[in-house]
């Protein structure tokens, strides 16, 4: 496994991590300049980020500074009451991968979707096979699109805490499930982003990693495009917005690498925390020093 104990070489940051500093939103641009200063060297931006500022300006401030990304968020939320809102949705994920392709983004990541509506609060139907048809058929599309640009998708697979209103593909298993329909050569094109939180509890995360990592032969790519990294607080005050800084929590953070290093994996261990009560309320410098020091300590 690589030791991190001596630098942050590896380390990128999700841009949620930093959103809100102080409790006030923070514009991407300054983001950048901030992980700049701290000698960070990859990110992985949000599109309404991006779209605030512009994906020019970002992009050029990137090249700038030398910044690349492990991850663009993101595509999914596939499924709809109807054919446009389908036709729509699809529309919206072409749009992500182009702007992926813009920025060089390794792969754009897929929170697929659920029941329409329920993150609104009143979901168009409760037929959750419903829902991972539609998503199934979704990924199936924006794939064939992005071949065609280059750009590799990354289902992530979310806590079935979310499975009504964020999305339908809860454990690792379902991902690799739905990558082997759509991508059965391991081109490389279609793979999982792996988040922490939403895995760590599940009993088969062992095996699963291994097999998003199996290549049969010379020709085949891994699946593992991605790997985020936080901890699951105890108790949890809010289960979308307090997620835990690295080491404050239950998560066996050393393990789960070894395991993703042992199937393969060399990138980059993105941090991505939402964290409401406590992280945004602090100077993002703050936040960016802890991240460093409890990845050369703990991740």
């Amino acid at each position: 496994m690589r030791d991190f104990s001596h630098d942050h070489h590896w380390l990128s940051i999700n841009t949620a991590t930093i959103r809100k500093q102080l409790d006030r939103e923070m514009p991407l641009d300054r983001i950048i300049d901030q992980c700049a200063r701290a000698g960070v060297r990859a990110i992985s931006p949000w599109r309404d980020q991006v779209a605030a500022v512009g994906i020019e300006k970002i992009a050029a401030q990137l090249r700038a500074h030398g910044i690349g990304l492990s991850g663009y968020c993101r595509g999914g939320f596939y499924p709809a009451p109807d054919a446009a809102g389908l036709r729509e949705a699809l529309g919206d994920n072409r749009r992500a991968i182009d702007e992926a392709v813009t920025l060089g983004a390794p792969c754009l990541v897929l929170v697929v979707g659920a029941l329409p509506g329920a993150l609104a609060g009143k979901a168009a139907y409760k037929d959750i096979a419903r829902a991972r048809g539609e998503v199934r058929d979704g990924i199936a599309a924006s794939l064939e699109y992005a071949r065609s640009v280059g750009m590799p998708l990354a289902i992530e697979p979310l806590h079935p805490m979310q499975a009504a209103d964020r999305a339908c593909i809860n454990t690792l298993e379902q991902a690799l499930d739905l990558c082997d329909e759509l991508d059965p050569a391991r081109t490389g094109m279609l793979g999982v982003a792996l988040d922490v939180y939403h895995v760590w509890w599940d009993p088969k995360l062992q095996g699963q990693i291994a097999r998003a990592g199996e290549c049969r032969n010379a020709a085949e790519r891994s699946r593992l495009l991605a790997y985020h990294v936080c901890d699951w607080l105890t108790p949890t005050r809010d289960l979308l917005s307090d997620r835990g800084m690295m080491g404050d929590g239950v998560i066996e953070l050393k393990k789960i690498r070894g395991w993703v290093e042992a199937a393969g994996y060399q990138g980059f261990a993105e941090v991505e925390i939402f964290s409401e009560p406590d992280w945004w309320k602090r100077e993002g410098e703050e936040v960016l020093e802890t991240c460093i020091a409890r990845h050369r300590k703990v991740v």
